[in-house]
């Protein structure tokens, strides 16, 4: 970012679900910076593959796996990677056509994959490593939410839910750590061809180009288009950035 200072040499960051797809990216970019970056994934062998390629890029990373959605798997991971200054709480995973379901028609029983890994799992690895933050006197929280639970759509109503939930969190955590140098924010997503999403799309010709229509941008997202801001919002550049829901999801919503 010419112009902009973006120093994070001395600080370590934590990634959750940063395998593949938007996680490797910002792990990637918070190393280029020069933080030390933790590489989560649920896989092992996935989070040292991601590890092993932001490394070769010239980065300092170290693959830590872990069930972000099970306590006790979260409290294991703080012991192996201790105190981190940079959480970013991006492990999820968006539902696709198949999973597109009115809620009229779901259990109880299928909320929960929902809402443990997008809400949930938000409160407690946030939990974890926030007081650590407060007590240093630095840090930064940046969640990846989505326009899902900015203005709802249909199909996707738990999934909505959870997102909103964790933007609600981030507001109000934002306000209890301010004033302890820690900032908490939200970037929020639309539809990246990556993953399941892009599987889907290559299994159904037509469709991606049918859903970027409504995009004033042309094109579905890649998992490099949020990295920049995340960045940003991840060094001192963005110390007076606090209690935000930035959209990243070319033009699909309007911001004013």
């Amino acid at each position: 970012m010419r112009g902009i200072e973006i120093d994070l040499d001395g600080r370590s960051a934590l990634v959750t679900g940063a395998g593949r797809g938007v996680g490797l990216a910002i792990a990637r970019r918070l190393a280029g910076a020069g933080a030390r970056v933790w590489v989560n994934d649920l896989d092992p062998g996935r989070a040292e593959e991601a590890a092993r390629l932001v490394a070769e890029g010239g980065g300092d990373a170290l693959p830590v796996a872990a069930d972000v959605t099970d306590p006790g798997s979260v409290a294991t991971m703080a012991g192996v990677t201790g105190p981190v200054d940079i959480l970013v709480n991006n492990a999820g995973v968006p539902p696709v056509e198949k999973s597109l379901t009115p809620f009229s028609e779901t259990r109880r029983e299928d909320w929960a994959p929902w809402t443990r890994l997008n809400f949930d799992a938000v409160l407690d690895v946030s939990h974890t490593y926030v007081q650590g933050m407060v007590e240093r006197g630095w840090g930064r929280v940046l969640t990846m939410v989505s326009d899902a639970g900015r203005k709802g759509e249909a199909g996707q109503v738990v999934y909505g839910a959870a997102k909103a939930g964790a933007m609600g969190f981030s507001r109000g955590l934002a306000v209890e750590v301010g004033r302890r140098g820690v900032t908490v924010n939200c970037i929020a997503l639309g539809a990246l061809r990556h993953g399941a999403v892009a599987d889907f799309f290559d299994a159904n010709p037509g469709v991606e180009e049918k859903v970027a229509r409504a995009y004033p941008l042309g094109r579905l997202g890649t998992p490099e288009d949020p990295a920049p801001l995340a960045l940003l919002l991840c060094s001192d550049a963005g110390s007076w950035i606090t209690g935000q829901v930035f959209v990243v999801d070319g033009g699909f919503t309007s911001g004013f």
